[in-house]
């Protein structure tokens, strides 16, 4: 049968459609290989031609529930962009299911080792490969970029995205007042006024050196 069989590629949207229903409705407890199957109306034998385990599933119907990821701005300087896409990422996280939020952001399974944004697998098989698709690759367009090394120089790229992205995701997971605007501006400007410090301290530095040479 053709990897491109029509009827193969409705067994896994409807595998996929009950999955996500059982877990929008019941929570993960309620995504069961049985259950799943019984409500798709699909063998088991097929479900596990589709998805290597239950996990895998789960993270799927998973990653079908995630709200879609941020557009990057295209105007303004770096600081103004890194702004707008945290106040999109705030809206975005406050606005999903609480149970997605969780899940999303602690993550499944093993670590990203070895996995690339430029050719993913054909599957996500953990949360984290899917978060790193939708999520990580807008930060990417702003952090990752000319522009940012020349403002603010070298820094610990997985760091500033969990100081920036933290807080927004713990007020969510703890049912507080969300983030507006002016959070997330403090937020860009403490990264900002930090850079700014360690590179006066790194330039004062390599000044001393030199003078001490």
């Amino acid at each position: 049968m053709s990897e491109q069989d029509p009827r193969k590629a409705r067994s896994r949207t409807r595998l996929l459609d009950a999955a996500t229903a059982l877990l929008a409705k019941g929570g993960t407890d309620a995504v069961t290989i049985d259950a799943v199957t019984k409500a798709a109306s699909v063998a088991r034998a097929t479900l596990y031609r589709h998805f290597g385990s239950g996990n895998e599933l789960l993270a799927a119907a998973f990653g079908r529930l995630l709200p879609p990821a941020p557009e990057v701005p295209e105007e303004g300087n770096v600081r103004t962009r890194l702004l707008e896409l945290l106040v999109s990422q705030a809206a975005l996280i406050e606005n999903a299911p609480i149970k997605v939020t969780a899940m999303c952001w602690v993550g499944m399974g093993p670590s990203l080792d070895g996995f690339s944004l430029d050719s993913p697998p054909p599957e996500y098989g953990t949360l984290r490969e899917t978060i790193a698709e939708q999520y990580r690759v807008a930060f990417d367009k702003v952090l990752r970029t000319p522009e940012a090394r020349a403002e603010w120089g070298d820094f610990d790229y997985d760091l500033v995205v969990a100081q920036l992205i933290g807080p927004i995701v713990f007020t969510r997971l703890a049912t507080l007042t969300p983030l507006g605007r002016a959070a997330c501006e403090q937020l860009v400007d403490d990264f900002v006024a930090a850079r700014k410090v360690a590179l006066r301290a790194g330039k004062n530095s390599e000044d001393g050196a030199l003078d001490a040479g």
